[in-house]
């Protein structure tokens, strides 16, 4: 495997992952380096330090900081999904004490709160369907249907989209489509609701209709019904910039849905061919020295603009899954394996004591209550280190490239 890898990266001139020691270099500081790690090695360290860093904090106690929160569902997600091809007990446990502190017997989950309407609150949905065959716990298998109650009265735009939330009004946010449609299509495999597989299609369509822009190739963030919101176009209604996450997103909504969506479903080639017309805008706007993306795709090198690493691990993630499971040609894979090694060559730091970090992730962006959508708005946002919506897709990156480049190995405990 780590053959594989290393003739596949050497294809594209990237020595930097070719030799060993592998460059990680960060911050103006001296490289750090490793010896042979392949891409699932990688993401065990990513998972193993994050767990670190993290320890209890995550976890639901009574007065605590703990929220039932997408970021959460993510990485847990990640976790779970790592653990399918490297065995880690502890990876498994940490997901099980961290989800499983918000569920209480009958599936009640602490902390959520209904009334919101937020779809945020439904992507931890995927780790409670993962833990209920694991865990054998019927409390898991509850309060997944407890968030699939809130489908069937969360508020919707005229044509049939689901509003972000119930604080944002006749919006439909690329965000959104992750956060709910995953769940939603593998709850209606796994309990037989073969009509909510056109639901799950028309959200993805939607999304699609109001956001694209042809010119550029690119979707917007986010899309008002009613044209009233001062971040909206008066005549489209769409927000203003394209933001990397938001399309990240949506990428990985897409490609995760396929997982689950009936072969012979009418609408499966439609959302095949989304996902290609994404893909196709995105890669037109790789930064070409480093194989990353902007913070705001289609303004690289403007002042103010940075080079940013959720969105560039969900564009690999995404990417690297599509050419796995045949929905994009190989001739995407040049694009993954560039952008797998600008993540870690530019984006992941050394922490020392065995601890590694991911920089460069933008805190959180929105629309509406002040955030206007401006160019300015999205690269004053805080940028941090570790952020959890960069760490789930870093993990599920590295799994999806060690497909990618050869065939799947174990890790071992004792990684490099």
């Amino acid at each position: 495997m780590k053959q594989a890898f290393s003739r596949s990266i050497c294809l594209l001139g990237l020595a930097g992952l070719c030799a060993t020691p592998i460059s990680c270099a960060t911050n103006g500081m001296p490289p750090s380096t490793g010896s042979g790690v392949t891409p699932l090695q990688w993401s065990q360290r990513l998972a193993d330090s994050e767990m670190g860093h993290r320890g209890d904090s995550l976890k639901w106690k009574p007065g605590g900081k703990a929220k039932w929160d997408y970021t959460t569902g993510l990485f847990t997600f990640a976790l779970l999904k790592l653990n399918e091809y490297v065995s880690d007990p502890h990876a498994v446990q940490f997901a099980t004490d961290t989800i499983g502190s918000f569920i209480v017997r009958d599936g009640e989950i602490s902390g959520y709160q209904p009334q919101d309407e937020s779809l945020d609150n439904i992507a931890p949905g995927r780790t409670l369907l993962a833990l209920w065959p694991l865990t054998h716990e019927e409390r898991y298998r509850e309060a997944a249907a407890l968030l699939r109650q809130q489908l069937e009265t969360q508020p919707r735009t005229r044509d049939g989209g689901f509003w972000h939330k119930q604080r944002y009004p006749d919006q439909i946010w690329l965000d959104g489509l992750y956060m709910a449609e995953p769940f939603y299509a593998e709850y209606a495999k796994l309990f037989s609701q073969p009509d909510s597989f056109n639901d799950v299609a028309k959200q993805i369509q939607l999304a699609d209709e109001h956001t694209y822009d042809p010119q550029s190739g690119l979707f917007y963030h986010g899309w008002d019904e009613d044209k009233s919101q001062p971040w909206a176009n008066p005549i489209t209604g769409t927000s203003s910039n394209f933001w990397g996450r938001a399309m990240g997103w949506y990428a990985m909504a897409m490609v995760d849905v396929l997982d689950y969506f009936p072969t012979n479903h009418p609408a499966r080639p439609k959302i095949i061919a989304t996902f290609q017309k994404l893909c196709a805008g995105v890669v037109k706007y790789q930064d070409p020295r480093t194989g990353l993306w902007w913070q705001v795709v289609d303004q690289g090198g403007r002042k103010g603009n940075y080079l940013e690493a959720t969105a560039s691990s969900m564009f690999v993630y995404a990417m690297a899954k599509g050419i796995n499971r045949g929905y994009l040609p190989r001739h995407y894979e040049p694009v993954v394996l560039k952008g797998y090694h600008g993540i870690i060559q530019n984006l992941i730091r050394d922490d020392g004591v065995g601890k590694w970090s991911l920089t460069h992730c933008c805190s959180v962006a929105g629309l509406g209550y002040g955030r206007d959508g401006s160019f300015a708005y999205y690269v004053n946002e805080p940028v941090v280190d570790n952020d959890l919506k960069g760490i789930g897709p870093f993990i599920l990156a590295g799994i999806e490239v060690q497909q990618l480049t050869g065939p799947p190995t174990v890790a071992t405990q004792q990684i490099p």
